[in-house]
This record gives structure tokens, C-alpha cells and sequence, in this order.
């Protein structure tokens, strides 16, 4: 009997230390993991950019018409800006790679693919985790009409003001992501953003979503928008 006994005591002894072991991988080791690969995905678009400050295009051929300026397609699972959220703190940066995959959420934020580039006409849609893998979205909650939204591309500033949200929803209302989703309040074409993360915290049976419009552009060359100065 009290090797039965000794036995299940060690078995729920060895189970525990496993429990603990799995909490403290998923709280902390994936958080430090995901902090040094969205370090190396910002590096990585630093290091890009300047090679093209340092090495610009050539410029267009006399006459020609120039016209707005359009991002080049972006290449899935690489990262092409970095998002910046003031209300989440002044040093809240991350980076935003291409597609939503669980391999690029690990990453940094991902962006919707079938939906708008930065910038332009139409939903630039842009999710991110709430817990796990650097916790980028973990304050969502805070988020209110008027924060801004700042991101670059290298090139250019995109300063977005969010119009409606944390609104509460459930996974299938892939409606939220839509040229000019129902529920955001928007009744014609425009160039918004919205982001999206699982509520609650450690769960995934709702999505917060946030709507926001573009509001101000800046080229990089004349400093920081007014959203990104203390």
C-alpha cells in the first residue's frame, strides 16, 4: 500500500512540476522569444530602409508623370512596417508582416492579406495576439475613439484616428474586415484600419476589433508626426 501510495504521490509530484514548467514556457519563455524576433524584424526593416535612403531609385524620366506612389506587393511572412500605438505606451513598436498565419504572429502583427495595403483606398487590416508571444495586444481594452494609430513604411508616415471600438464580436463576423465593414460606422469608400485581437485575455471565443481612418501622411524626412512627439 505504501508503494501505491509513494508512487501516486511522485506521479502527481512529476505531473505538477510539468503544469508549472508548461505555465512558465507559455508566460515567459514564448514572451522573450517573441520579443527578440520582433526586435529582428524592425532591425531587419532598419537596415532595409537605409539601404534604400543610401541607394534611391532613379528618378522618373522627364515629363512623365510620377502619380501617386504605390508599396510594392508585399511578400508573405516578411515584414514591411512598423506600428506604433501612443495610448499603448511611447515605446510600444511593432512590427507588421504580411498574412496572418500562426508562424507570423509569432513574429510581430499580421496583416490581412486580402485586404488594402498601407495607405490606400480601401481596409488595412492588421491583426495581433492578446496574450502569448510578446502579449502585443494585451491592453487592447485601453484603445478609444481618438487615439492615433501611427505606422511608416520606411518612406512615409500613416497617422490614423480610431473612430469606433473596442467593439466585441465573434470569430466568424469576418464582416469586421471588409472595404467598409457594416458595424464601423463607415457609409462610403475610404482609407481605414482596423485592428483585431481575441478576447478574453486567455481565450479566443471573441475578437475586439477597432476601426480607425487615415488622417494625416508625412514623408519620414520631416520628423516624427505629432501623434509620436512627447
Amino acid at each position: 500500500m505504501r508503494v501505491v501510495v509513494r508512487t501516486v504521490s511522485e506521479l502527481c509530484i512529476t505531473v505538477g512540476s510539468l503544469i508549472v514548467l508548461f505555465v512558465v514556457y507559455v508566460l515567459f519563455w514564448t514572451g522573450v522569444r517573441a520579443d527578440g524576433a520582433m526586435n529582428h524584424q524592425i532591425d531587419v526593416l532598419q537596415e532595409q530602409w537605409a539601404k534604400q535612403t543610401a541607394h534611391p531609385a532613379a528618378t522618373a524620366a522627364p515629363g512623365a508623370s510620377a502619380g501617386p506612389r504605390r508599396p510594392a506587393p508585399y511578400v508573405r511572412g516578411k515584414p514591411f512596417a512598423i506600428m506604433y500605438i501612443p495610448r499603448l505606451g511611447f515605446t510600444w513598436n511593432k512590427p507588421v508582416l504580411e498574412d496572418t498565419a500562426v508562424s507570423t504572429l509569432k513574429k510581430g502583427l499580421g496583416h490581412y492579406a486580402n485586404t488594402a495595403q498601407l495607405g490606400q483606398e480601401g481596409n488595412f487590416a492588421v491583426a495581433g495576439h492578446r496574450r502569448t508571444y510578446g502579449d502585443p495586444f494585451v491592453d487592447f481594452p485601453r484603445l478609444r475613439p481618438g487615439d492615433a494609430v501611427v505606422l511608416t513604411d520606411g518612406t512615409t508616415w500613416f497617422t490614423y484616428r480610431i473612430d469606433k471600438g473596442p467593439y466585441k464580436t465573434v470569430p466568424t463576423d469576418v464582416e469586421v474586415i471588409d472595404p467598409v465593414p457594416r458595424k464601423s460606422g463607415y457609409t462610403r469608400e475610404g482609407r481605414y484600419l482596423t485592428l483585431t485581437t481575441c478576447d478574453p485575455e486567455w481565450g479566443h471565443s471573441h475578437r475586439l476589433i477597432v476601426w480607425a481612418h487615415l488622417d494625416s501622411t508625412q514623408p519620414v524626412e520631416a520628423g516624427k508626426p505629432e501623434a509620436l512627439r512627447r
